[in-house]
């Protein structure tokens, strides 16, 4: 019975609750009579909407779009705006009309003025006190697929209020700022299915669906159920209370219970592509309770945006090395009479006033429109500026070892930069380097790359400043050298070809060229060097070497002589080391005697040279005395013929003595001398017996046998001998005769008186067989 009391009263309370929640959900709720404040009650403490002393309070749709939403008015914009339409359709006339224009008045209202959008009447959302606004749209309480779409609300929406148009953007991007106020932020309605909400839609027009702008972090969309404050009564709070920007619970500024920060609105476009924009707001569940959307006039910048060169669009911040131009260029849909002027840091660029602009140098540059005086669109691009590396194409080399095969790239890096703290990347892949991604080559020290491979490499300064540049590798197999020669032992004089191999190109140690082969000729013993080199550029380890013995020149003092007839000569080839001998006359000795006048030739070999030597032997002639010149000094020079032209040497002492000059000395006065002359080292000698006749100049015949006689006796056998002396009348008192070859100073038997006597004598030379005729004075004393 209990059980089903306990049952019976569970499926009472059901019934209770599901019939109140269905009564909250459709019983239209009552605004509580609120209490003004003195504060409220201030003149001038709303916001002014639709108010007539405003001149866009009179605009219709397509003016509040142009005039005050789009960034510039309709001065400064393009007829790029169109197809301006606002659903329920109510004319600017209707004071009742759920759209506006709001103005900040006197207020701290956080935008100055601009559209708004409500679900219920404009006017109501400031201006006066209101206890509530608790209004419908007029003319429409349907709901919008659209919005439903990019919200999914908790519950069905209602009064949906829309203002939609095409644009044209100049920019890659359209932006602009809102908040969203809403009367749900009462009681715990924010916890409740009354997610009163709105949506900034856009799409390309073409495409299918939307992108709802009016999104938090994460894509959430802008509710009065997704944005909840901590405390205030609201027991599902807080809910991304940062954007909560407060309650209004005094009637402050706007007749909204509470409001959202200024939020901005972002969206990624096409320059010249027409989008479709639609801004929607509506009611959940009932239209007891009001929100509206407040967009910032002059907010929505679709104006202008600057690109480069090609028409692309730039970043807010862009990076410039080396001061590289840039050219910066104002993409804007232009319309009469505008111009421009572009800025550095602040400051007017002195003749900058054209839509392109080439930056030279790292600042903040702004470029501003103007038409007619107004100001209009402005873009702006902060350049950050860096140094770039020094940096060239290098070539990397491996001369390869059995030990060394692969690369250490950091070797190339003083050829590619000298760059103090420049950072390097090594890419094999080009794609990879001009990205600069993480794609590179991190074993740097043993690299296994090939012959011919090209890496790329990123040289930056450590920023965003950097060169692209090649590094060729290059790889050979390390040649290996070999030298030969076609003699090892060399005479002096003689030469020897080397011969390199193993190398495209050689490098010879003290030799010229790069050629295989050389051709030496050392003057003693040498060793040569020489590197193989490969044909791409590779050096031996080890040079190869080999040493040219250079054999001592074979010497030979081997000379011949005259003989006489049945003389004898020993010829002497000379001795050296392991010299050996062939004469032409079949003897293998070092010394030959021979006895017959003719040619020798004798070939020495010392086991590496061979040298032939010859000398003549002649048969001599036996040189004769053909003038002897005897002076009374006692000096006697011989002169004699040479027939042989030998080396001749004299003797004056009948071949007792010789020696080779021909001048002696201190010879005998009236003496017979025994004249000899030879051809040296031969028995060829020629003989001449010569009186040294000098004539005495006093005769003294005392008989004491000094000077008694003037004696003819050593020349009175020569050829055509004469002697005769005469006084001084030129008698004769004296003729040599052969029985008496000599004067006593007597005459006719007679003693010659005391006196000067003159002589002559004549005679045919011995030796030049030439008549000599000698004459003068003696003085004869007798002694009575």
């Amino acid at each position: 019975m209990l059980n089903y009391r306990l049952k019976n009263y569970f499926f009472f309370l059901v019934l209770l609750f599901i019939s109140t929640s269905a009564f909250s959900q459709n019983a239209p709720r009552k605004h509580a009579k609120e209490k003004h404040t003195s504060e409220s009650m201030k003149a001038g403490v709303f916001i002014d909407v639709n108010v007539p002393s405003y001149a866009p309070s009179g605009y219709n749709i397509e003016q509040l779009v142009k005039n005050v939403l789009i960034a510039g008015g309709s001065t400064c914009a393009a007829p790029n705006v169109t197809n301006v339409t606002v659903s329920p359709n109510q004319p600017a006339t209707d004071t009742e009309r759920a759209w506006g224009y709001f103005h900040k008045g006197t207020t701290a209202f956080p935008f100055t003025d601009g559209i708004v959008l409500v679900t219920g009447k404009a006017r109501r959302a400031g201006n006066v006190l209101e206890d509530g606004l608790s209004d419908s749209v007029p003319g429409s309480t349907v709901s919008d697929p659209d919005l439903v779409a990019a919200i999914n609300p908790l519950a069905p929406l209602k009064d949906a209020v829309a203002i939609e148009f095409d644009f044209v953007p100049n920019s890659n991007q359209v932006k602009f700022n809102y908040l969203f106020a809403s009367e749900e932020y009462t009681s715990d309605f924010p916890c409740g299915n009354f997610s009163d909400g709105f949506a900034l839609l856009l799409k390309k027009v073409g495409d299918p669906a939307y992108t709802n702008l009016a999104v938090l972090p994460g894509g959430i969309p802008v509710s009065v159920t997704n944005i909840v404050p901590a405390g205030n009564g609201f027991s599902c709070g807080p809910k991304n209370e940062a954007f909560f920007g407060g309650m209004n619970s005094s009637n402050i500024e706007t007749n909204f219970n509470g409001r959202t920060i200024p939020l901005t609105a972002i969206a990624d476009v096409i320059p010249g592509q027409t989008y479709h924009f639609k801004m929607v707001l509506a009611d959940a569940s009932d239209t007891s309770y009001d929100s509206a959307v407040f967009i910032e006039g002059g907010s929505f910048d679709i104006g202008m945006t600057i690109v480069d060169g090609n028409g692309n669009p730039l970043p807010d911040t862009i990076n410039m090395c080396d001061n590289t131009p840039q050219i910066l260029k104002a993409q804007v849909a232009a319309v009469p009479g505008m111009t421009f002027q572009w800025y550095k840091n602040d400051v007017a660029i002195p003749g900058a006033t054209s839509a392109t602009y080439t930056a030279t140098s790292p600042g903040v540059y702004v470029v501003r429109t103007f038409v007619g005086g107004t100001q209009c669109q402005t873009a702006g691009i902060t350049i950050i500026g860096g140094t770039s590396p020094v940096a060239q194409d290098a070539t990397l080399k491996l001369c390869e070892t059995p030990s060394i095969i692969t690369f250490n790239l950091n070797d190339a890096i003083p050829s590619i930069s000298t760059t103090t703290g420049a950072v390097f990347h090594f890419y094999a892949n080009q794609a990879d380097a001009v990205a600069q991604n993480n794609n590179f080559i991190n074993n740097v020290t043993s690299y296994n790359g090939a012959d011919g491979q090209i890496l790329y490499v990123v040289v930056s300064n450590g920023g965003f400043c950097s060169k692209l540049v090649k590094l060729t590798l290059v790889k050979e197999v390390t040649p290996i050298a070999v030298l030969t020669s076609t003699k090892v032992r060399i005479c002096s004089g003689e030469s020897a070809i080397l011969t390199a191999s193993g190398g495209a190109t050689y490098q010879w140690n003290s030799l010229p060229g790069t050629g295989s082969t050389q051709t030496v000729s050392p003057t003693q013993t040498t060793t040569y060097t020489v590197y193989a080199i490969g044909i791409k550029g590779c050096k031996s380890l080890e040079p190869a070497t080999i040493t040219i013995e250079v054999v001592p020149a074979i010497t030979s003092n081997l000379t011949g002589g005259l003989i006489c007839v049945g003389d004898q000569i020993t010829l002497d080839a000379g001795a050296g080391p392991n010299y050996s001998y062939s004469w032409n006359t079949n003897s293998t000795t070092q010394t030959i005697t021979v006895g017959t006048p003719g040619t020798y030739t004798v070939t020495i070999n010392n086991g590496v040279c061979t040298k032939a030597y010859t000398t003549e032997v002649k048969l001599a002639v036996i040189p004769e005395i053909i003038n002897v010149d005897y002076s009374n000094n006692g000096t006697m020079v011989l002169t004699a013929s040479n027939p042989s032209n030998g080396q001749l040497e004299y003797s004056v002492d009948n071949g007792l003595t010789w020696q080779s000059s021909n001048v002696f000395n201190n010879v005998p006065k009236n003496t017979v001398i025994q004249i000899r002359v030879r051809v040296k080292n031969t028995s060829c000698v020629g003989y001449l017996e010569y009186f040294t006749f000098v004539m005495k100049n006093v005769i003294t015949p005392n008989g004491d046998n000094v000077n008694d006689i003037i004696d003819f006796r050593g020349i009175n056998e020569y050829k055509n001998f004469s002697a005769n002396i005469f006084d001084r009348y030129g008698r004769e008192v004296f003729k040599a005769e052969k029985v008496r070859p000599y004067w006593d100073g007597y005459f006719q038997g007679k003693r010659l008186p005391t006196s000067s006597y003159w002589y002559q004598v004549t005679f045919e030379d011995p030796a030049s067989k030439k008549p000599t005729v000698k004459t003068g004075w003696i003085l004869l004393k007798n002694f009575e």
